[in-house]
């Protein structure tokens, strides 16, 4: 039998009484409208994704502190006990404690950590990824002089100025300090839970697989949790500081690396237990330099599942 390899008369005269079109037309036609459905899904991807991205606010407009109010409090000797019971207050910064420096060839900001105190945003947030870097100075004053460099993110901060050590609100911490970043510590009634292994009588470990226990002042174990590993950068280099935050679960991230994952944000207040998972943001000075720069926020409908799986 003899097979005819071209193509079937009846096939396009279908299509031409169809379609009015001969059938190497209409499939150009479809080319066409194939590319054309392709460029619109990618140009709306593109709007969405630019929408979404300009949701992100700059916390530090690089140029000043415009939008940020500052706190110090009593000041202290080098013992870290404090010379007077009157606070330094808000706003007041005589020794120019928080400033906007040049710094390698661009703007950032500098804390000398001479007093204690932070400076903090005037609105709160919940549900929120922030995004900064930071570098170390030279400088130690104080109690600190001969110690780790330290500084810290406060989230979730509310309730009055100087509620602990006279100098920061109560919230969470996120550890910024030389080979601790991304520890945590309660912060006058903070209170966390976290999967931990215990390593000595004093010292307990976030681990995904570990125990859950909670964390808090009046916790038997303490208001202090150590993280996972280290990712920081020599001292010198600019590290990048990640804080995903939905509900009361967070996640604190040091150099694209997972540090801790937190559970259940709460406060201690006179004997009770509240939620706590919205707070205005706090960056410590707490008596070493340190650089702050790119500080930027925006939404987050949820936490990347990656950073929740066990490892």
């Amino acid at each position: 039998m003899r097979v005819n390899k071209g193509r079937s008369p009846a096939v396009s005269q279908i299509f031409r009484a169809e379609f009015g079109l001969p059938l190497e037309k209409l499939i150009l036609v479809k080319a066409a409208l194939t590319f054309l459905l392709i460029l619109v899904f990618s140009l709306l991807f593109s709007q969405i994704t630019s929408a979404q991205n300009s949701k992100r606010v700059a916390l530090f407009n690089g140029r000043d502190l415009s939008g940020w109010q500052s706190y110090i409090g009593p000041p202290l000797d080098d013992a870290g006990k404090p010379i007077s019971s009157v606070p330094v207050g808000l706003n007041r910064d005589p020794h120019h404690v928080f400033t906007v420096v040049n710094l390698d060839g661009e703007k950032v900001i500098r804390i000398s950590g001479e007093n204690w105190g932070c400076i903090y945003t005037p609105k709160e947030y919940s549900n929120f990824h922030l995004q900064l870097q930071f570098k170390w100075g030279k400088l130690l004053w104080g109690q600190k002089k001969g110690k780790r460099k330290d500084s810290g993110v406060l989230y979730f901060s509310v309730g009055p100025n100087g509620a602990d050590y006279g100098a920061w609100m109560r919230s969470q911490e996120f550890q910024v300090e030389q080979g601790n970043c991304g520890d945590y510590w309660g912060v006058a009634g903070g209170r966390e839970t976290i999967p931990v292994i215990q390593e000595s009588d004093s010292q307990y470990v976030y681990n995904p697989q570990g125990k859950m226990t909670v964390f808090s002042a009046t916790s038997p174990v303490g208001r202090h949790c150590i993280k996972q590993g280290d990712a920081e950068n020599p001292t010198g280099q600019w590290n990048t500081l990640d804080l995903y935050c939905h509900g009361d679960t967070s996640v604190q991230m040091i150099n694209g690396k997972v540090m801790m994952v937190l559970y259940h944000s709460s406060q201690e207040d006179h004997g009770a237990v509240r939620p706590l998972a919205k707070g205005k943001i706090q960056i410590q000075s707490e008596g070493a330099e340190i650089y702050y720069k790119n500080i930027t926020i925006g939404p987050l409908k949820a936490i990347p599942a990656v950073f929740l799986k066990e490892k």
